[in-house]
Order: structure tokens, then C-alpha cells, then sequence
């Protein structure tokens, strides 16, 4: 016999009661506050899209408010922002940028057609939060090409970095590609040489005595 035979009623309203928690967990839940769209493919074809960077070159015109549909944003922590910073940027911190308050204004800059350049102390500090805007539908964002360190070393004569292609290139110091071949040339060789093998003698009688 079950526990509903015996008592109907309650075991109808613990039945509506569960249907009811349902029914509120359907209605209460809540959409992702992000949604991808851009997926793995497309975003590696990002980087290969000239018009997703912004060029050192290009700032002389937005130092000078000559051209004032760009919005400055140096990604860094308030304290690097106050030691020095693009004349003209805004700082809100790589951690504060998907925060309510500044998605909401970002979302703006978006709606009023402003094209926003992140920037951090170098380009890899701004390429993760660029690439996550661009990932989740901003069309309107750029990364600063070699970030304010390249700003810092170049910011007397930023127009004639149009003939510089180094932040683009970013050349290591090394070449590993290189290095790794020598490296493969090496073993290769190591396996074809011979190694000799040294043989041990063996004793033909036990010395006599013992402890």
C-alpha cells in the first residue's frame, strides 16, 4: 500500500507544491548576462583583420581632439593609470570592465557609434579583454597596437611610426623556431653515433678469506 492510499490529501498538495517550485524555477531563471558569438574560427580570423587594431599613429589625431569618435580606455590598475597615461584616456580597470555600471556605458558608446581602443601596459594586456568583447558582439572595439609602453617610447614623434612595423612584428629576442632545429639536428646525430660499450672482466677465482 502506498503513502498517497492512505492519506490523499496531503499527498495532492505535496504534489502542487512541487509542480509550483517548477513552475517558479522556469520563471525565475535567469539568461546567461553574456552570449558568445563569435566562435573558435572566427575569432583566430580577428587577428588577422587589420581594421580590428588601432595604430600608435592614429592617437595624434585623438590627443589633438581632432577626431572625437574614439574613446581611450587604459585597462591598467589606477595606481600604473596615475603615474602616467594617454592624454585623453579614460581608466577603468581590466577587472571593472564588465561590471554593471560599465557595460551600461560602454553599451552607449556602442549605440552613439563610438569606436572604443583598449590599452594596457603592452598589446598582450588589453588582447584577452578586446578579444572577449569581440567574442560577445562589440563591433566597435579596437586594441592600441604595442600598448602605452610603445606610446611612452614613441609619443615625440608618433607620425613617422607609420614606417615602423615593430609593434606589429614584436620580433623576440630569440629565435626559438631555430634553436628548437639545432636542437632536433643534435639528437638526430647523438642517435646515429655509435656508443661504445664498455665490458667488465669477469674474476676467474674468489680471493680466499672473509670476514
Amino acid at each position: 500500500m502506498h503513502v498517497h492510499d492512505l492519506n490523499p490529501k496531503k499527498a495532492l498538495a505535496t504534489i502542487i507544491i512541487f509542480v509550483i517550485i517548477i513552475i517558479l524555477g522556469f520563471v525565475t531563471l535567469k539568461r546567461p548576462k553574456f552570449i558568445y558569438k563569435v566562435s573558435l574560427q572566427e575569432s583566430i580570423e580577428l587577428l588577422k583583420d587589420k581594421n580590428a587594431y588601432f595604430y600608435p599613429w592614429q592617437l595624434v589625431d585623438v590627443i589633438n581632439k581632432v577626431d572625437n569618435n574614439i574613446v581611450l580606455i587604459d585597462i591598467r590598475d589606477i595606481f600604473s593609470y596615475g603615474q602616467g597615461h594617454i592624454p585623453g584616456s579614460e581608466n577603468i580597470s581590466a577587472y571593472d570592465l564588465t561590471s554593471k555600471k560599465y557595460i551600461e556605458y560602454l553599451n552607449r558608446l556602442n549605440a552613439e557609434g563610438k569606436t572604443v581602443v583598449l590599452y594596457g601596459n603592452d598589446q598582450l594586456e588589453a588582447n584577452g579583454p578586446w578579444m572577449w568583447f569581440k567574442q560577445v558582439g562589440y563591433e566597435n572595439f579596437k586594441v592600441l597596437l604595442g600598448g602605452y609602453k610603445y606610446y611612452l617610447a614613441h609619443k615625440d614623434n608618433l607620425e613617422e611610426t607609420k614606417s615602423d612595423k615593430s609593434y606589429i612584428l614584436e620580433v623576440p629576442d630569440f629565435n626559438f623556431a631555430e634553436v628548437a632545429n639545432k636542437g632536433a639536428s643534435i639528437q638526430s646525430t647523438t642517435k646515429n653515433t655509435k656508443v661504445p660499450v664498455i665490458k667488465r672482466k669477469k674474476k676467474k677465482t674468489v680471493a680466499a678469506g672473509g670476514c
